[in-house]
């Protein structure tokens, strides 16, 4: 085997698909029976379309139901607010498709599908590394018929934030800090309700509402490790700052029976300093865990994929051997996007959350339309549609 991936995310599926596409035999493991799980990241920002789209996906993607954005709002108690606009941004596509993210790992994977070399395992758990001297040669999962090997040149950990394989390879992140926890629920949505996604902000409280058409995915965020005094408090301390926040889900909030219903995410940034052993490496939230601020974690992701395809697919086609260093040059390219990504989400989460969740944020200070300041304008909308050095496809379908 050349090269088995640990974790069917957008990592993980996006270097699977690149790899067999120029040829190279690869696997990829994925814990799960199926993608179908709730409140993960589903923004699939113009960085990523412009990849589906260099791989001939773009069309098909855009067949999966989906909703577009084409800016960012805040509603505060004094009115909405434009943060950025995308639209006049370069390249094909200048908006946000909100699509259900097992969507499209379902495209990405069944595209992968396609190739021979291609090999999904689902139910297949990763739980060490194989080992000779300080090389990795594959990793060991476990699935329902029992426990397995699988040797290869190159052992790829995607498998989250946290990541078993990366522990054992025995890489530690530096936790760089949040000061808020993420409530995830649903509620029904009326066809009388508003259509976009936004983020909804008042003294002491923040959350964010998506659009499902069918519901609503609502995000209540917290201050960090609050959820247990939440919990003490009872399910009225949850349904009280959501109805008053929007009071139209209010003759539909009892419908949070109990906190059964929801899901926390517990937020955190950090990034390794070391991505890499011989024989092994580390992407996406493996590498680098980001805040849910800007909804870039899918797409940081995907440019690790395409950037570690460009530099290793034609090696391991051949198969020579990969040297450390070249798995350091992929950290080194990828490094500088993540530390400014960070870095920006930091400053959001300090200036604005943290702020916004002591009530020592005033957002009617605020001009009404941030769009019309052309110099911020455009630096948000790069920053949130391209990001920090984008990568494209430019390794060739074999």
């Amino acid at each position: 085997m050349r090269c088995v991936i640990a974790g069917g995310g957008p990592a993980g599926a996006m270097l699977a698909l690149l790899l067999a596409r120029a040829g190279v035999e690869v696997t990829l493991l994925e814990k799960h029976g199926d993608f179908l799980r709730d409140f993960r990241g589903d923004t699939i920002h113009p960085s990523t379309l412009q990849v589906l789209d260099e791989l001939g996906l773009a069309e098909e993607f855009l067949k999966i139901p989906h909703r577009k954005a084409y800016g960012l709002s805040m509603v505060t108690d004094a009115g909405d607010i434009s943060l950025a606009s995308l639209r006049g941004m370069p390249g094909k596509y200048d908006y946000i498709a909100w699509v259900p993210q097992w969507d499209f790992l379902k495209l990405i994977t069944s595209a992968a599908g396609r190739y021979p070399g291609f090999r999904l395992l689902m139910n297949a758990e990763a739980y060490d590394l194989i080992r000779e001297g300080r090389t990795v040669r594959g990793l060991r999962y476990r699935d329902e018929s029992g426990e397995h090997e699988i040797r290869a040149d190159l052992t790829v950990a995607a498998d989250g934030r946290h990541s078993t394989l990366r522990e054992r390879a025995g890489l530690v992140p530096e936790e760089l800090g949040a000061p808020m926890d993420v409530v995830w629920f649903r509620l029904p949505r009326h066809p009388s309700d508003r259509d976009d996604a936004f983020l909804r902000i008042s003294s002491g409280r923040m959350m964010v509402a998506i659009n499902r058409k069918s519901y609503w995915q609502l995000a209540f965020l917290i201050p960090k490790g609050g959820f247990d005094e939440l919990v003490r408090q009872g399910i009225e301390a949850l349904r009280e700052p959501v109805a008053s926040l929007l009071p139209w889900l209010a003759d539909r909030i009892g419908q949070i029976g109990s906190y059964d219903d929801v899901s926390v995410l517990t937020v955190v940034i950090n990034r390794l300093h070391r991505w890499h052993r011989p024989g092994f490496l580390c992407i996406g939230d493996a590498a680098h865990a980001m805040s849910p601020v800007f909804g870039v974690g899918i797409n940081l992701a995907v440019q690790d994929a395409v950037a570690a395809a460009n530099l290793l697919a034609g090696s391991l086609r051949s198969g020579a051997p990969i040297p450390e260093s070249t798995l350091h040059l992929l950290q080194k390219r990828r490094m500088l996007p993540t530390r400014v990504t960070q870095a920006t989400q930091r400053v959001v989460q300090n200036l604005v959350i943290k702020k916004a969740l002591r009530r020592e944020f005033n957002p009617s200070r605020l001009p009404r339309d941030l769009t019309r300041i052309p110099l911020m304008n455009r630096m948000a909308r790069r920053f949130i549609g391209l990001g920090i050095r984008p990568e494209h496809v430019r390794v060739p379908e074999a």
